[in-house]
């Protein structure tokens, strides 16, 4: 994927969407990232990759203030720390793996979630906010089972009702932890055409996939293993691409096939 076409004139402080100084966390007792320090550049997607266990979805987590840890966070060039709750929902978008809503809500109702931390408290939504459910809904092809419960539906149905909630919020920054997951390859494709649009627009997507082939068509990708980070580079660098072959042992190769970087496994 190409460099996004964003063209805004922002100082060198606000070139990065996310920067992360000395950061360490445990879960259970047992240290998962090491002191990993990264600048997240504006108005591109990066993947983040590694092997299982490498801590990327505490990265993740951590980034999106979801994690207690140690170093400091900084969000659109403002310390995590010092933002409140709300303005954090309204800059940065989160979906989780294996995110739960009310299966009795719903598909419209779920998708209109995202837009909660724009609306006044116990205000009705605007004609803005329906249309960018609307919006979010048709980009994934759930408009037409917006009236159904969420209950009723698939895991991938749900998974597409999920990635609508979180594309309505039309944060500036978007963490996305397997968005793919549950998602036939024509819906991943959905997905993908979404998220160059979001960034061709000036959004930020990063995006946690253990899909090592949709991975390289981000703009730029993060390589970790044992809680640390190992590389980060630009998906098209073949320094990127020893760095992911390395990552897996040489057990994929990364290879260009009808102007794409694929991974596949090394036989």
């Amino acid at each position: 994927m190409k460099p996004s076409s964003f063209n805004a004139s922002h100082s060198a402080a606000d070139a990065f969407a996310l920067q992360a100084r000395g950061i360490s966390a445990s879960l259970g007792g047992s240290t998962v990232l090491n002191d990993i320090s990264l600048d997240l550049p504006r108005a591109r997607w990066t993947s983040i990759v590694g092997p299982n266990g490498a801590g990327k979805s505490t990265l993740l987590k951590v980034l999106a203030g979801l994690l207690p840890h140690q170093g400091t966070v900084t969000l659109l060039g403002q310390p995590m720390a010092g933002l409140r709750g709300r303005q954090r929902a309204q800059q940065l978008s989160w979906l989780g793996q294996n995110e739960s809503s009310a299966d009795d809500l719903t598909v419209y109702d779920v998708a209109m979630l995202g837009r909660l931390p724009h609306q006044p408290w116990l205000a009705a939504p605007s004609a803005a906010d329906h249309a960018l459910v609307e919006k979010s809904l048709r980009s994934l092809h759930a408009w037409d089972w917006r009236g159904r419960p969420l209950g009723q539906l698939s895991g991938g149905e749900r998974q597409r009702v999920l990635l609508a909630r979180a594309l309505a919020v039309d944060a500036e920054v978007l963490l996305m932890d397997e968005p793919l997951a549950n998602l036939d390859p024509p819906h991943q494709a959905d997905w993908l055409r979404a998220t160059r649009e979001l960034v061709s627009h000036g959004k930020t997507v990063i995006s946690v996939l253990h899909e090592i082939s949709f991975a390289l068509q981000a703009d730029d990708m993060v390589v970790m293993s044992g809680g640390r980070v190992t590389h980060q580079g630009d998906c098209q660098s073949s320094v990127t691409h020893r760095a992911l072959e390395h990552v897996f042992e040489q057990r994929v190769a990364v290879h260009a096939l009808a102007g794409q970087w694929l991974a596949l496994p090394r036989i």
